[in-house]
Protein backbone atom coordinates (compact mmCIF):
# COMPACT_ATOMS: atom_id res chain seq x y z
CA UNK A 1 0.00 0.00 0.00
CA UNK A 2 1.08 3.55 -0.59
CA UNK A 3 1.73 5.38 2.64
CA UNK A 4 4.26 6.26 5.25
CA UNK A 5 7.08 3.80 5.76
CA UNK A 6 7.16 1.66 8.90
CA UNK A 7 8.38 3.53 11.92
CA UNK A 8 11.65 2.52 13.52
CA UNK A 9 10.04 2.60 16.95
CA UNK A 10 6.64 1.19 17.92
CA UNK A 11 3.84 3.74 18.34
CA UNK A 12 3.16 4.98 21.86
CA UNK A 13 -0.05 4.32 23.75
CA UNK A 14 -1.12 7.93 23.14
CA UNK A 15 -0.63 7.56 19.38
CA UNK A 16 -2.68 4.35 19.37
CA UNK A 17 -5.39 5.95 21.53
CA UNK A 18 -5.83 9.02 19.30
CA UNK A 19 -5.31 7.08 16.08
CA UNK A 20 -7.92 4.43 16.92
CA UNK A 21 -10.56 7.01 17.82
CA UNK A 22 -9.91 9.13 14.72
CA UNK A 23 -9.86 6.14 12.37
CA UNK A 24 -13.10 4.83 13.91
CA UNK A 25 -14.77 8.21 13.30
CA UNK A 26 -13.71 8.14 9.63
CA UNK A 27 -15.07 4.61 9.27
CA UNK A 28 -18.32 5.65 10.96
CA UNK A 29 -18.78 8.59 8.58
CA UNK A 30 -18.60 6.24 5.59
CA UNK A 31 -20.76 3.42 6.99
CA UNK A 32 -23.32 5.27 9.12
CA UNK A 33 -26.25 4.86 6.66
CA UNK A 34 -25.85 1.08 6.90
CA UNK A 35 -25.93 1.31 10.69
CA UNK A 36 -29.09 3.42 10.58
CA UNK A 37 -30.75 0.95 8.18
CA UNK A 38 -29.82 -1.85 10.56
CA UNK A 39 -31.47 -0.11 13.51
CA UNK A 40 -34.68 0.59 11.55
CA UNK A 41 -34.95 -3.05 10.49
CA UNK A 42 -34.20 -4.31 14.01
CA UNK A 43 -37.04 -2.33 15.61
CA UNK A 44 -39.53 -2.72 12.76
CA UNK A 45 -41.67 -5.54 14.17
CA UNK A 46 -41.71 -3.93 17.58
CA UNK A 47 -42.95 -0.62 16.16
CA UNK A 48 -45.80 -2.31 14.31
CA UNK A 49 -46.78 -4.36 17.37
CA UNK A 50 -46.94 -1.28 19.58
CA UNK A 51 -48.71 1.01 17.10
CA UNK A 52 -51.89 2.50 18.48
CA UNK A 53 -55.14 1.45 16.76
CA UNK A 54 -56.60 4.00 14.36
CA UNK A 55 -53.22 5.39 13.34
CA UNK A 56 -51.78 4.92 9.88
CA UNK A 57 -49.49 1.89 9.69
CA UNK A 58 -45.79 2.46 10.10
CA UNK A 59 -43.55 2.56 7.05
CA UNK A 60 -42.41 -0.93 6.07
CA UNK A 61 -38.73 -1.43 5.33
CA UNK A 62 -37.54 -4.23 3.07
CA UNK A 63 -33.88 -5.09 2.72
CA UNK A 64 -30.80 -2.91 2.99
CA UNK A 65 -31.22 -0.73 -0.06
CA UNK A 66 -35.00 -0.76 0.20
CA UNK A 67 -34.71 0.65 3.73
CA UNK A 68 -32.25 3.34 2.62
CA UNK A 69 -34.35 4.43 -0.37
CA UNK A 70 -37.55 4.44 1.70
CA UNK A 71 -35.93 6.63 4.34
CA UNK A 72 -34.62 9.05 1.71
CA UNK A 73 -38.03 9.22 0.04
CA UNK A 74 -40.10 9.68 3.20
CA UNK A 75 -37.71 11.56 5.49
CA UNK A 76 -35.00 13.00 3.28
CA UNK A 77 -31.33 12.02 2.87
CA UNK A 78 -30.31 13.63 6.18
CA UNK A 79 -32.27 10.92 8.02
CA UNK A 80 -29.53 8.41 7.11
CA UNK A 81 -27.15 10.36 9.36
CA UNK A 82 -29.54 10.96 12.25
CA UNK A 83 -27.55 10.40 15.44
CA UNK A 84 -24.18 10.97 13.75
CA UNK A 85 -22.96 13.39 16.43
CA UNK A 86 -23.56 10.84 19.17
CA UNK A 87 -22.07 8.17 16.90
CA UNK A 88 -18.82 10.10 16.53
CA UNK A 89 -18.76 10.77 20.26
CA UNK A 90 -19.18 7.04 20.79
CA UNK A 91 -16.30 6.13 18.49
CA UNK A 92 -13.91 8.62 20.10
CA UNK A 93 -14.70 7.28 23.57
CA UNK A 94 -15.26 3.61 22.63
CA UNK A 95 -12.75 2.71 19.92
CA UNK A 96 -10.01 4.76 21.56
CA UNK A 97 -10.25 2.56 24.65
CA UNK A 98 -11.21 -0.80 23.14
CA UNK A 99 -8.67 -0.74 20.30
CA UNK A 100 -6.20 2.00 21.22
CA UNK A 101 -5.45 0.61 24.69
CA UNK A 102 -5.65 -3.07 23.76
CA UNK A 103 -1.90 -3.56 23.20
CA UNK A 104 -1.02 -1.76 26.43
CA UNK A 105 -3.44 -3.86 28.48
CA UNK A 106 -2.23 -7.03 26.77
CA UNK A 107 1.38 -6.16 27.70
CA UNK A 108 0.24 -5.55 31.26
CA UNK A 109 -1.27 -9.04 31.54
CA UNK A 110 1.74 -10.71 29.88
CA UNK A 111 4.24 -8.58 31.86
CA UNK A 112 6.03 -7.64 28.65
CA UNK A 113 6.58 -11.24 27.52
CA UNK A 114 7.01 -11.87 23.79
CA UNK A 115 4.88 -15.00 24.06
CA UNK A 116 1.22 -14.01 24.14
CA UNK A 117 -1.33 -16.79 24.48
CA UNK A 118 -4.97 -16.71 23.44
CA UNK A 119 -6.00 -16.41 27.08
CA UNK A 120 -4.04 -13.20 27.57
CA UNK A 121 -5.46 -11.71 24.37
CA UNK A 122 -9.02 -12.60 25.37
CA UNK A 123 -8.51 -11.21 28.85
CA UNK A 124 -7.10 -7.96 27.48
CA UNK A 125 -9.96 -7.69 24.99
CA UNK A 126 -12.60 -8.24 27.65
CA UNK A 127 -10.93 -5.68 29.92
CA UNK A 128 -10.75 -2.93 27.29
CA UNK A 129 -14.25 -3.86 26.12
CA UNK A 130 -15.71 -3.44 29.61
CA UNK A 131 -13.86 -0.15 30.05
CA UNK A 132 -15.12 1.10 26.69
CA UNK A 133 -18.74 0.24 27.51
CA UNK A 134 -18.47 2.04 30.86
CA UNK A 135 -17.29 5.21 29.11
CA UNK A 136 -19.31 5.11 25.89
CA UNK A 137 -22.69 3.60 26.82
CA UNK A 138 -24.56 6.95 27.08
CA UNK A 139 -23.44 7.92 23.59
CA UNK A 140 -24.69 4.61 22.17
CA UNK A 141 -28.10 4.98 23.84
CA UNK A 142 -28.52 8.45 22.32
CA UNK A 143 -27.26 7.29 18.91
CA UNK A 144 -29.71 4.39 18.74
CA UNK A 145 -32.67 6.55 19.77
CA UNK A 146 -31.91 9.15 17.11
CA UNK A 147 -31.52 6.46 14.45
CA UNK A 148 -34.81 4.85 15.51
CA UNK A 149 -36.95 8.00 15.50
CA UNK A 150 -38.67 8.83 12.21
CA UNK A 151 -38.32 12.40 10.97
CA UNK A 152 -41.63 12.51 9.07
CA UNK A 153 -44.39 14.89 10.10
CA UNK A 154 -46.64 12.10 11.42
CA UNK A 155 -44.19 11.27 14.21
CA UNK A 156 -43.27 13.57 17.05
CA UNK A 157 -39.53 13.79 17.55
CA UNK A 158 -38.35 12.55 20.93
CA UNK A 159 -35.32 14.85 21.13
CA UNK A 160 -34.37 18.16 19.56
CA UNK A 161 -30.63 17.59 19.62
CA UNK A 162 -27.82 15.51 21.07
CA UNK A 163 -27.38 17.54 24.25
CA UNK A 164 -31.17 17.66 24.70
CA UNK A 165 -31.25 13.87 24.42
CA UNK A 166 -28.69 13.42 27.20
CA UNK A 167 -30.57 15.86 29.43
CA UNK A 168 -34.03 14.44 28.69
CA UNK A 169 -32.99 10.83 29.28
CA UNK A 170 -31.30 11.73 32.57
CA UNK A 171 -34.35 13.74 33.65
CA UNK A 172 -37.04 11.23 32.66
CA UNK A 173 -35.25 7.94 33.29
CA UNK A 174 -32.54 8.91 35.74
CA UNK A 175 -28.80 8.78 35.19
CA UNK A 176 -29.06 4.98 34.98
CA UNK A 177 -31.13 5.46 31.83
CA UNK A 178 -28.00 6.61 30.03
CA UNK A 179 -26.41 3.22 30.78
CA UNK A 180 -29.52 1.27 29.73
CA UNK A 181 -28.64 -2.14 28.32
CA UNK A 182 -25.00 -1.96 29.39
CA UNK A 183 -24.92 -5.62 30.44
CA UNK A 184 -26.28 -6.71 27.07
CA UNK A 185 -23.85 -4.37 25.35
CA UNK A 186 -20.91 -5.86 27.24
CA UNK A 187 -21.92 -9.32 26.06
CA UNK A 188 -22.00 -8.09 22.46
CA UNK A 189 -18.59 -6.45 22.84
CA UNK A 190 -17.12 -9.60 24.38
CA UNK A 191 -18.40 -11.72 21.48
CA UNK A 192 -17.01 -9.32 18.88
CA UNK A 193 -13.72 -8.92 20.74
CA UNK A 194 -13.22 -12.68 21.04
CA UNK A 195 -13.59 -13.16 17.30
CA UNK A 196 -11.35 -10.22 16.46
CA UNK A 197 -8.70 -10.93 19.07
CA UNK A 198 -8.39 -14.58 18.06
CA UNK A 199 -7.31 -13.24 14.66
CA UNK A 200 -5.47 -10.11 15.72
CA UNK A 201 -2.12 -11.36 14.44
CA UNK A 202 -3.71 -12.10 11.06
CA UNK A 203 -5.24 -8.63 10.91
CA UNK A 204 -1.89 -6.98 11.50
CA UNK A 205 -0.12 -9.33 9.10
CA UNK A 206 -2.64 -8.48 6.38
CA UNK A 207 -2.55 -4.74 7.00
CA UNK A 208 -0.30 -4.07 4.04
CA UNK A 209 -2.16 -6.39 1.65
CA UNK A 210 -5.49 -4.69 1.05
CA UNK A 211 -7.25 -7.48 -0.92
CA UNK A 212 -6.44 -10.05 1.77
CA UNK A 213 -7.45 -7.62 4.49
CA UNK A 214 -10.73 -6.97 2.65
CA UNK A 215 -11.53 -10.69 2.48
CA UNK A 216 -10.50 -11.35 6.09
CA UNK A 217 -12.50 -8.39 7.41
CA UNK A 218 -15.70 -9.48 5.69
CA UNK A 219 -15.10 -13.12 6.67
CA UNK A 220 -14.70 -12.12 10.31
CA UNK A 221 -17.68 -9.78 9.91
CA UNK A 222 -19.88 -12.64 8.73
CA UNK A 223 -18.91 -14.89 11.65
CA UNK A 224 -19.37 -12.05 14.13
CA UNK A 225 -22.79 -11.10 12.75
CA UNK A 226 -24.04 -14.69 12.88
CA UNK A 227 -22.99 -15.07 16.52
CA UNK A 228 -23.65 -11.58 17.89
CA UNK A 229 -26.77 -10.54 15.94
CA UNK A 230 -29.31 -11.82 18.53
CA UNK A 231 -27.58 -9.84 21.28
CA UNK A 232 -27.38 -6.77 19.04
CA UNK A 233 -31.10 -6.82 18.19
CA UNK A 234 -32.11 -7.18 21.84
CA UNK A 235 -29.68 -4.41 22.80
CA UNK A 236 -31.11 -2.04 20.20
CA UNK A 237 -34.72 -2.64 21.24
CA UNK A 238 -33.98 -2.40 24.94
CA UNK A 239 -31.99 0.84 24.54
CA UNK A 240 -34.73 2.38 22.42
CA UNK A 241 -37.62 1.32 24.67
CA UNK A 242 -39.48 3.87 26.80
CA UNK A 243 -39.48 3.46 30.60
CA UNK A 244 -41.63 0.53 31.72
CA UNK A 245 -41.90 -1.28 28.38
CA UNK A 246 -39.40 -3.95 29.40
CA UNK A 247 -38.37 -4.64 32.99
CA UNK A 248 -35.12 -6.27 31.88
CA UNK A 249 -33.09 -7.39 28.87
CA UNK A 250 -34.38 -10.94 29.32
CA UNK A 251 -37.99 -9.70 29.26
CA UNK A 252 -37.23 -7.91 26.00
CA UNK A 253 -35.77 -11.08 24.48
CA UNK A 254 -38.74 -13.16 25.70
CA UNK A 255 -41.22 -10.69 24.19
CA UNK A 256 -39.42 -10.91 20.86
CA UNK A 257 -39.53 -14.68 20.88
CA UNK A 258 -43.21 -14.96 21.78
CA UNK A 259 -44.49 -12.15 19.53
CA UNK A 260 -42.26 -12.45 16.46
CA UNK A 261 -40.47 -15.80 16.63
CA UNK A 262 -36.78 -16.71 16.53
CA UNK A 263 -36.10 -15.03 13.17
CA UNK A 264 -36.66 -11.66 14.86
CA UNK A 265 -33.23 -12.05 16.46
CA UNK A 266 -31.67 -11.77 13.00
CA UNK A 267 -33.48 -8.69 11.80
CA UNK A 268 -31.10 -6.25 10.15
CA UNK A 269 -28.61 -9.06 9.47
CA UNK A 270 -27.49 -7.90 6.02
CA UNK A 271 -26.84 -4.21 6.83
CA UNK A 272 -25.13 -5.32 10.04
CA UNK A 273 -22.83 -7.65 8.09
CA UNK A 274 -22.08 -5.09 5.35
CA UNK A 275 -21.48 -2.34 7.87
CA UNK A 276 -19.21 -4.43 10.09
CA UNK A 277 -17.09 -5.69 7.20
CA UNK A 278 -16.68 -2.31 5.51
CA UNK A 279 -16.14 -0.57 8.86
CA UNK A 280 -13.32 -2.95 9.72
CA UNK A 281 -11.61 -2.44 6.36
CA UNK A 282 -11.77 1.37 6.53
CA UNK A 283 -10.98 1.58 10.23
CA UNK A 284 -7.92 -0.66 10.40
CA UNK A 285 -6.36 0.51 7.13
CA UNK A 286 -6.86 4.14 8.25
CA UNK A 287 -5.61 3.29 11.73
CA UNK A 288 -2.31 1.94 10.39
CA UNK A 289 -1.79 4.99 8.18
CA UNK A 290 -2.59 7.40 11.01
CA UNK A 291 -0.13 5.66 13.32
CA UNK A 292 2.59 5.92 10.69
CA UNK A 293 1.77 9.58 10.04
CA UNK A 294 1.81 10.55 13.70
CA UNK A 295 5.02 8.63 14.38
CA UNK A 296 6.67 10.28 11.35
CA UNK A 297 5.65 13.73 12.61
CA UNK A 298 6.84 12.87 16.10
CA UNK A 299 10.17 11.61 14.71
CA UNK A 300 10.74 14.84 12.76
CA UNK A 301 10.06 16.95 15.85
CA UNK A 302 12.44 14.91 18.03
CA UNK A 303 15.25 15.10 15.47
CA UNK A 304 15.04 18.89 14.99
Amino acid sequence: MVGFGPADVPPSAAVKFVGAGTAACIADLLTFPLDTAKVRLQIQGEVRASAAPGKSPAVTYRGVFGTITTMVRTEGPRSLYSGLVAGLQRQMSFASVRIGLYDSVKQFYTKGSDHVGIGSRLLAGCTTGAMAVAFAQPTDVVKVRFQAQARSGEHARRYCGTIDAYKTIAKEEGVRGLWKGSSDYKMQVYLKNDLFISNDKSFYALTYNLPCHFVSAFGAGLCTTVIASPVDVVKTRYMNSPPGQYSSVLKCAAAMMTQEGPLAFYKGFMPSFLRLGSWNVVMFVTYEQLKRAMMAVNHRHTTI
